[in-house]
């Protein structure tokens, strides 16, 4: 190669070079703009909603239950409860469920028969499903149709745990995977059963993953508001939900931050900024207990 021709291929090599530093340059500050821009508009939001609703918040506020007479003096008793009311019963139906389906699928579960691979791909696939199918789904099954529950708590529950139930599934059986083999080959070689193993061994190492899940899929559940609207949660309800979640209407804080936020009044919109920093609180508390969880009791393998 000649000394000119040397010296045009060596300035194409930094033409290049400098290209492709200015496209990795131009990246970067996309990158940071589309991260600085949703950061501003959350803290907008944030702003905007503790200026109008941090002024409500007090015990009163929280005791009392919701007034069209009188929307000053109104609180969020009723929708409180329910929500509250809602998250427990979703638990206590998605943790057995989902936890014995994982268990199934990690432990039991034989992949070369169709039927697993297709249960498989079905739960992968309806983790993506609109939550508003869901709804739709708990309204002609277990509102109307062949569990007829009515416009229930448990109707409810059972809704919003079929929205999550796919999240606990896959967190727990990549909790369960995350289990070393060698612990379950230990444990059989001293003599131990595959379930004896599995209660054991295998759970409790994977139970702070587990435990995180359940509470990530719960602060999913508890913001949804397009399922609860069609199997019967009512924004304004002036007494708190019945024990027997059979029985009775109920009333939940997306429900009751909708409807405040479609009055014109502006007591009435007040007040769903002051349910929505109660309803981030709770979220925070959630999300801090999983994030304890996971730290405390996360094991290094």
């Amino acid at each position: 190669m000649s000394v000119a021709e040397a010296r045009i291929t060596r300035l194409a090599v930094e033409r290049s070079t400098r290209g492709e530093q200015i496209r990795e340059l131009a990246f970067r500050a996309a990158l940071l703009f589309s991260l600085g821009f949703g950061f501003l508009a959350l803290a907008v939001l944030l702003i905007d909603v503790l200026l109008d609703g941090a002024s409500l918040i007090s015990y009163d506020f929280l005791t009392k239950f919701p007034s069209q007479i009188f929307p000053e003096r109104s609180g969020i008793s009723s929708a409180l409860q329910g929500t509250l009311y809602l998250m427990v019963l979703t638990a206590v139906f998605i943790v057995p469920v989902g936890l014995a389906t994982a268990v199934y699928l990690e432990e039991y579960a034989d992949r070369d028969r169709w039927w697993n691979r297709l249960i498989e791909v079905n739960i992968q696939n309806l983790a993506a499903v609109p939550s508003i199918v869901y709804g739709i789904l708990g309204l002609t099954f277990i509102v109307r149709g062949a569990l007829d529950l009515g416009a229930v708590l448990l109707a409810g529950s059972l809704t919003l745990g079929l929205l999550v139930l796919p999240v606990v599934i896959v967190v727990a059986r990549e909790a369960i995977r995350a289990v070393p083999s060698s612990i379950r080959e230990g444990s059989l070689a001293l003599g131990a059963t595959h379930w004896q193993t599995i209660w054991k061994q295998t759970l409790p190492g994977a139970l702070p993953g587990i435990a995180t899940g359940v509470i990530l899929a719960l602060s999913r559940a508890i913001g949804e508001t397009a399922p609860l609207i069609l199997v019967g949660a009512i924004a304004f309800v002036p007494f708190n939900p019945d024990p027997n979640p059979a029985e009775g209407q109920y009333s939940a804080i997306p429900i009751t931050i909708l409807s405040s936020v479609s009055n014109p009044d502006s007591d009435v919109q007040a007040l769903a900024s002051g349910a929505i920093i109660v309803l981030m609180a709770i979220l925070l508390v959630m999300n801090g207990g999983a994030v304890y969880l996971r730290n405390r009791y996360e094991q290094k393998w």
